[in-house]
């Protein structure tokens, strides 16, 4: 999840030019591409996230559904465009920025059936560019990885032979 989170704050900032794009773990920042479940502003007011409410408490922990975008490369890995994978975060990408996110390359390709949470970037323009909210390693196991793992391995190889 760190590692998507981080490729949307390298993307707002070297893409978007968001200069002061960053995360509200780190500190304040005056662009929250990525906050705390319970710091989200839809439109111009704040969504207030509690444990009782249906969109997360503090922390997104278990198992979620996810809708991926039909044709994206995701849902070419997992041959469906519904998936279930295994949480534990407290911060997430800010949908706020999502458009202009995609406006400069990054193409959200999974969220959650509601559209609310972010769960999938991709970049179409580099051979595997994949970032999850998620943690895939939970559902591999020694003689069968997680699909995107595979389909990391399988683009590496691929990149190898161009050297």
């Amino acid at each position: 999840c760190f590692g998507m989170q981080m490729a949307c704050i390298e993307a707002a900032r070297n893409t978007a030019g968001i200069e002061e794009a960053g995360s509200t773990e780190f500190g304040p920042t005056k662009e929250p591409v990525v906050g705390l479940m319970t710091e989200w502003v839809k439109g111009n007011e704040k969504q207030e996230r509690t444990e009782k409410t249906d969109l997360g408490g503090t922390m997104r922990l278990g198992a979620y559904p996810a809708h991926l975008v039909r044709g994206s490369r995701v849902a070419d890995i997992y041959g469906t465009t519904e998936i279930s994978e295994r949480h534990r975060h407290r911060y997430e990408v800010n949908m706020a920025y999502r458009k202009v996110l995609e406006a400069n390359g990054l193409l959200f390709s999974g969220e959650s059936p509601d559209g609310e949470l972010p769960e999938i970037v991709e970049r179409t323009d580099h051979p595997w560019f994949i970032g999850v909210q998620f943690h895939p390693e939970l559902k591999s196991r020694p003689f069968e990885p997680h699909p995107l793992f595979k389909s990391f391995i399988a683009a590496a190889i691929d990149q190898s032979r161009l050297v």
